[in-house]
């Protein structure tokens, strides 16, 4: 494998694509919200993808990403800019009651909270991928865990560097 290409995978791209494979596990046909569309964010909309996502919303503040995430699963995109009400509620609304999955890969602890209201009542997880600030506070309404929500967290994406990341060099070699 080509050394200029590969070392990428050694942190951002594993830990998206493992965020999404390893801890969020989408079922085939399910849907995904993918927070933050910078490298980690394109890797966890690729392994959303890979895992048979049917659909992906890429939920990003600058619009200039969209073009490129589509190249990388996503089919839908929402910037919460561009909205009068809060991005979990639109979510909600896009997909009736929420997504199945979500991953958050900006370390913005406001998106990580609408990463986690934003996932269907019963069986939604969330995965939260971004480190926020060291004083930073996660608040949500206690009705969330109790409606059966699920909330993770996740550091490389669950990969074993010395035993896993060959098969991730692997999935690159293979396009």
């Amino acid at each position: 494998a080509p050394l200029d290409k590969v070392c990428v995978l050694s942190c951002g791209i594993s830990t998206g694509l493992g965020a999404s494979i390893n801890v969020a596990k989408p079922p085939k046909g399910s849907t995904v919200a993918v927070f933050g569309l910078g490298a980690v964010g394109l890797a966890a909309a690729e392994g959303a993808r890979i895992a048979g996502a049917s659909r992906i919303i890429g939920v990003d503040l600058n619009p200039s990403r969209f073009e490129e995430a589509r190249k990388f699963g996503c089919t839908e995109f929402v910037n919460p800019k561009d909205h009068n009400k809060p991005v979990q509620e639109v979510l909600a609304e896009m997909t009736n009651g929420g997504v199945d999955r979500s991953v958050e890969c900006t370390g913005n602890i406001n998106a990580m909270i609408q990463a986690f209201e934003c996932v269907h009542d019963g069986w939604g997880v969330a995965v939260l991928v971004g480190v926020p600030h060291k004083d930073a506070e996660f608040k949500t309404h206690p009705m969330n865990f109790l409606n059966e929500r699920t909330l993770k967290g996740t550091f490389f994406g669950n990969y074993k560097p010395r035993t896993d990341l060959p098969n991730v060099v692997e999935l690159y070699m293979k396009k």
